[in-house]
């Protein structure tokens, strides 16, 4: 993962010019007013200091897994949303030794899925790993087997901190990192544990992307990065771009949406990361055909910011200009 030396308070790029959104003094997560979805919380354990990806549980209602981009071990973490404390740690056997995990999904049948798809330290990888096992019935300290797929893109080694499993089909994607703009890459319908799995470009994503998710029931795809988001329509797999999402500055690199597909929850790395909730866009709720979620940014290009955030759209001019000024502290620590 290419790691932030320094956080630029700058303007959410995404695809364009945008405003610069800041939260108001007294800013609080987004209430949770109608009783769905989930609220933010602060990542406590003291393990946590890199967490990459987030994944919401189905079969445990408030629990979101998370795990560092490196560890010390084949570790998953299953975090309590209401308290932000750790409440299981699993040790994943099966795998050799990950290199650097980006991203973990939830597939069908509460199968987990992880992807070990970065670069750290700057390695071209000539292939990558994903990883799936069974989500533990019971929530605590164990060993869980995992089935170890080996991965390759069809043009060549990439960069990538995104992966998502679609809910309905099970077919992972991923979301290669690139400053200008990735390409969602589609892995074969079934992977397979005993060959090489060819991943191919089949649709453009105009983001620098940390991290995706896709709403439970499969309709909308929201991507994130350092300074903003985009979600689309799935659409079957052709893509329609919807609008835009705006995300906390800093250092993020983790998205899902919660079970219910009302929220979307933005995570943060670093010791007691913040993961901040907020409403999600277009109708993306998983139970009824209208969807629960809403936003200023459905079906628009709006940010889709709330009334008590500040905006500050003179700066974004400046921004543009320090991003690209700045890129080099964008590099491998």
């Amino acid at each position: 993962m290419r790691r932030p030396s320094a956080l630029l308070a700058g303007a959410l790029l995404v695809g364009g010019f945008t405003l610069l959104t800041l939260p108001a003094a007294g800013h609080a997560f987004a209430a949770d007013a109608d009783g769905k979805g989930d609220k933010g919380f602060t990542i406590s354990d003291p393990r946590i200091t890199e967490s990459s990806g987030l994944a919401a549980s189905r079969q445990h209602p408030g629990i979101y897994w998370t795990h560092n981009d490196q560890d010390t071990g084949a570790y998953l973490y299953a975090v309590d949303s209401a308290t932000g404390r750790t409440v299981a740690r699993i040790t994943m056997t099966g795998v050799g030794t990950p290199r650097d995990v980006e991203a973990i999904a939830i597939g069908p049948d509460n199968q987990i899925w992880v992807g070990d798809i970065g670069d750290n330290d700057g390695v071209t990888w000539p292939y990558v790993w994903i990883y799936r096992l069974p989500e533990p019935k019971d929530l605590k300290d164990q060993t869980v087997k995992a089935t170890q797929y080996v991965v390759k893109y069809s043009d060549g080694s990439r960069d990538a901190e995104s992966m998502v499993v679609h809910p309905r089909t099970g077919r992972v994607y991923i979301i290669d990192k690139q400053e200008d703009g990735g390409h969602l890459y589609e892995g074969p319908a079934t992977l397979s544990p005993s060959g090489t799995n060819l991943f191919k470009p089949v649709r453009p994503i105009d983001l620098w992307a940390t991290d995706a998710a896709f709403s439970p029931d499969g309709r909308q795809l929201a991507v994130r990065g350092y300074f903003g988001g985009l979600w689309y329509d799935w659409n079957g797999g052709d893509l329609k771009k919807r609008g835009r999402l705006s995300v906390p500055l800093g250092q993020g690199e983790s998205i899902s949406y919660s079970p219910d597909g009302t929220k979307l929850l933005l995570g943060m790395e670093g010791a007691d990361s913040e993961v901040e909730a907020q409403d999600a866009p277009g109708d993306s709720g998983s139970d009824s055909p209208s969807g629960g979620g809403s936003s200023a940014a459905s079906g628009s290009d709006d940010t889709g910011t709330s009334s008590n955030t500040i905006k500050i759209g003179a700066l974004a001019v400046v921004a543009v200009a320090a991003l690209f000024g700045l890129r080099r502290l964008f590099r491998r620590s």
